[in-house]
This record gives C-alpha cells, sequence and structure tokens, in this order.
C-alpha cells in the first residue's frame, strides 16, 4: 500500500517551520533566520519514502498584512490550507497559552475543517510541566489527530511525526519524480539563498525592504563553472548603504556565504556577481510582486 499526498506547515512567524521542513527533508530546502517573515512564497518540499511520498508546503508565518507583500503572502497562506489533505500546525512550547496570533491561526483551522496534526516545537526548551499544560489547553480548542512535542533543531519526535504524517495520508501515486526534492527552479534558489545570507547579516530594519532577483545565470561553454549576476533591491538609500557597507565589505561578505551554498547545490563553480539597487515602496508594486512570487 503507498500512500500520497498534501501536508501544509502553518504557524505564526518564527516558530520553526523552514528548520522543520529541512530536518524531514534530510537537507536544505527552504531558507532560515531568525528574522520573521523569512519565507515569502510557497516552498514545497517532497519526501520519498518506501511506502509514500509526502509534499510539504512551507507557508510564510501567519501575521497581519501591513503592504501589499503582506497581503500576498496571507494569500499564498489561505490558498495552500484549501488544496491540501492534512495540515500540520507549528507551535512553540515556550508560548504562555494559545495568545492573540495563535488564537487568529486556530480559527483558520477549524474553519478549514481539515485533518490536523499539531507540532509543539522547541520543547528543549521547556520544562515538561509547561508542556503538559500546552498540550491539555490546545487539546480542548480542536480535536487534532495528534499533539505531538518535537525539536526540530535537536531532531527529536521527528520520526514519530513523519510516522503519524503517512498513517494520516491517503492512498495514492507519487506525484513527483522520486529524485526530485521541491517545486522551486535553480533560480529561484539562488535568490533565496542570498536572501538568506542577507537576512543573516544585516540590521533589523532592513532585511523586510529587500528582494532579490537573478538578472542572468549561464554556464560556460566547456568549463564546470556558472556566471551569476544578481540583484538586491532594497527601498531606501540608506538601506542600500547598509546592504554594501563600508567599503563594500558586507556585500562581499553576503556574496561569499552565497556562493558557498550556490556551489554545493549547483555542484559547480560559481562566479557570483552582486548588485544593489533602490526601488521605493517594491512591496506594494504589484509588477515587483508578480517577480518575487514568480507569477
Amino acid at each position: 500500500m503507498f500512500k500520497s499526498g498534501f501536508v501544509a506547515i502553518v504557524g505564526k512567524p518564527n516558530v520553526g517551520k523552514s528548520m522543520l521542513l529541512n530536518k524531514l527533508a534530510g537537507q536544505k530546502i527552504a531558507i532560515v533566520s531568525n528574522k520573521p517573515q523569512t519565507t515569502r512564497t510557497a516552498i514545497k518540499g517532497i519526501i520519498n519514502k518506501e511506502n509514500a511520498q509526502i509534499i510539504f508546503t512551507d507557508t510564510p508565518g501567519i501575521h497581519k498584512p501591513k503592504n501589499k507583500l503582506g497581503e500576498k503572502m496571507a494569500e499564498t497562506i489561505d490558498n495552500s490550507m484549501e488544496d491540501v489533505d492534512l495540515l500540520l500546525y507549528v507551535i512553540e512550547a515556550t508560548d504562555k497559552g494559545v495568545g492573540m496570533a495563535n488564537e487568529f491561526i486556530l480559527n483558520k483551522v477549524k474553519e478549514s475543517g481539515k485533518k490536523a496534526i499539531l507540532a509543539i516545537n522547541k520543547v528543549d526548551l521547556v520544562q515538561k510541566e509547561s508542556l503538559l499544560e500546552l498540550i491539555d489547553l490546545y487539546s480542548k480548542e480542536y480535536n487534532f489527530e495528534a499533539i505531538i512535542p518535537i525539536s526540530a533543531r535537536e531532531e527529536d519526535g521527528l520520526d514519530i511525526l513523519l510516522d503519524k504524517i503517512i498513517e494520516l495520508l491517503p492512498e495514492g501515486p507519487a506525484y513527483y519524480d522520486t529524485e526530485e526534492l521541491t517545486d522551486q527552479s535553480e533560480r529561484q534558489i539562488v535568490e533565496e539563498t542570498i536572501r538568506e545570507k542577507a537576512l543573516k547579516l544585516l540590521d533589523d530594519e532592513v532585511p523586510h525592504g529587500i528582494a532579490v532577483e537573478v538578472v542572468s545565470m549561464k554556464k560556460r561553454d566547456g568549463k564546470d563553472l556558472y556566471d551569476i549576476e544578481a540583484t538586491i533591491y532594497c527601498e531606501k538609500k540608506t538601506h542600500k548603504g547598509i546592504i554594501i557597507g563600508k567599503e563594500g565589505a558586507l556585500l562581499k561578505q553576503i556574496g561569499e556565504r552565497a556562493r558557498e551554498d550556490i556551489e554545493e547545490m549547483l555542484g559547480s563553480q560559481v562566479n557570483l556577481q552582486l548588485w544593489v539597487k533602490v526601488k521605493e515602496g517594491w512591496r506594494d508594486d504589484d509588477t515587483k510582486l508578480k517577480q518575487v512570487f514568480h507569477e
């Protein structure tokens, strides 16, 4: 009996959804940073087992939109929750009660009427007593198929979680080739890799206002070398100066870190050229948002 299906990972920003997807997949699929709303689009991670194929969708953290980018992210979450067999709702073990953000998400889960698993992440950070209180609280909120304590970072409880997900999926075919790990193109992965390195190196006020576009990506004839040119867009001239850094030091650091990951992904040497341009108000620009969401 072969099982297959689609699972949407939902939760508020910074609960560890992308790290969880990467750990379940056994390799990096989604970018990770400690900045909220790192994930902007619905990223699929395909996990193949002997008896199952699970297509996870890593969704943006659910939040109140403040611009058209936020509205697109909210629309992405709603669409992702519609066309799935199962919801994987992730909360933090450090939460004190449900709270407004999680109440908003719980309502979305209830409205969907979907089967759902609650994963309580970061259990390595709390005492057992507080964890039991959280389990009791959420078990009264919704008829979850299972409530599973995990630590994505420590890879604790992930086998139990995966087994439960497979148990709940319907019988069906493999929707993707078993060699595929994600629905992202190489160009999209390059863009996200550059953005991840920028997020990790930039000050808190800058990250939400940046986007990355690969302008050119070509393999040199007869050589194991890719030439890649990419532009980092920001909203303010002051942000451009921060991204570039003194004498170009920060931009160089972003490029070096990104190049290492891109080379590993492509299995080839990479010549990466980065540029920084100001595009004021791009988060409310329909044309730019279509590029970000690859529409």
